[in-house]
């Protein structure tokens, strides 16, 4: 038997499989596709649209393109203050997920102590903990503290919740920068703080750049923290400023669509943006 016919039996149940596979493939992603993309079109587009032609055609294409919904939702100031608070929860929740979650994972991963494995399991434990189940004592202690119809009161808890994510994502990341790095910062005569900040934080950017996505997102589109903290619609986030417009504006569909659709684009320009240092980031979590 000749090399070519070894190597033609050796590849071709391998080339089998991937043809029997890639039908599967697509088709899932085709799903997935249509399971994410189509109820965001179809609610952009409905803001071009009047009341009379989404009765009509439900899920039509807007002939002719109105623009008054959009245009009264972007001349809104209620609008943009709920803007605003969520852009405030949001990049404080982000900070201070950055911040504590580094330090947490940098010692996680780079530091040899009694307990370590206990605590980052408990930090993972933390990920099957939902929010919903807290409700009642963190609204209890939260305004045992004065936090409640405040931002930060929101913006906090947020972080907490957003750390155990955080954590697991970011400690295999930087345990698996190798310990040559670090012992040749120590010869230079950098302490461990200094290679926290000048060596480990910049080649762990990909997954702080993930972490700082997700806790974004994450803060975004929180409904059930600030619903509990905040009662003044002065205060609300945009996912509180939706549900009250859709409460005032009941007929108007055309004007809810075309609200709900601008208050997602902040969020969805940041994760369009930051995609590829998504993908690095979680691709680095997995091998480490």
């Amino acid at each position: 038997m000749t090399t070519v016919e070894t190597t033609i039996r050796r590849t071709s149940p391998r080339r089998r499989a991937m043809s029997l596979g890639t039908p599967f493939t697509y088709l899932t992603a085709v799903l997935v596709v249509g399971i994410t993309v189509v109820p965001l079109l179809f609610t952009a587009l409905g803001g071009f649209r009047t009341n009379a032609q989404i009765n009509a055609h439900p899920a039509g294409i807007p002939h002719p393109w109105i623009t008054s919904n959009y245009t009264s939702v972007f001349t809104s100031a209620v609008f943009w203050q709920a803007l605003g608070n969520s852009v405030i929860i949001a990049v404080v929740a982000t900070a201070l997920v950055l911040v504590f979650g580094s330090m947490a994972g940098y010692a996680l991963s780079r530091y040899t102590f009694r307990g370590r494995e206990g605590i980052y399991t408990l930090f993972t434990v933390g990920l099957l903990f939902p929010i919903s189940a807290a409700a009642l004592p963190l609204y209890l202690l939260l305004r045992q503290v004065g936090l409640l119809e405040h931002l930060i009161g929101v913006a906090l808890p947020e972080a907490a919740f957003s750390l155990p994510v955080t954590i697991v994502i970011l400690r295999p990341f930087m345990r698996a920068i190798p310990g040559e790095i670090e012992d040749a910062a120590v010869v230079d005569g950098a302490s461990r703080l200094g290679f926290f900040w000048r060596i480990l934080l910049p080649l762990s950017r990909p997954a702080l750049t993930t972490v700082g996505v997700l806790a974004f997102v994450t803060s975004w589109n929180a409904y059930l923290l600030p619903m509990l903290v905040l009662s003044d619609p002065s205060d609300f986030t945009l996912p509180l400023g939706v549900a009250a417009f859709q409460s005032q504006y009941t007929q108007d569909t055309a004007r809810v669509l075309a609200y709900t659709a601008a208050s997602m684009l902040p969020a969805l320009g940041l994760f369009v943006f930051a995609e590829r240092h998504l993908v690095g980031g979680l691709t680095g979590s997995v091998k480490g």
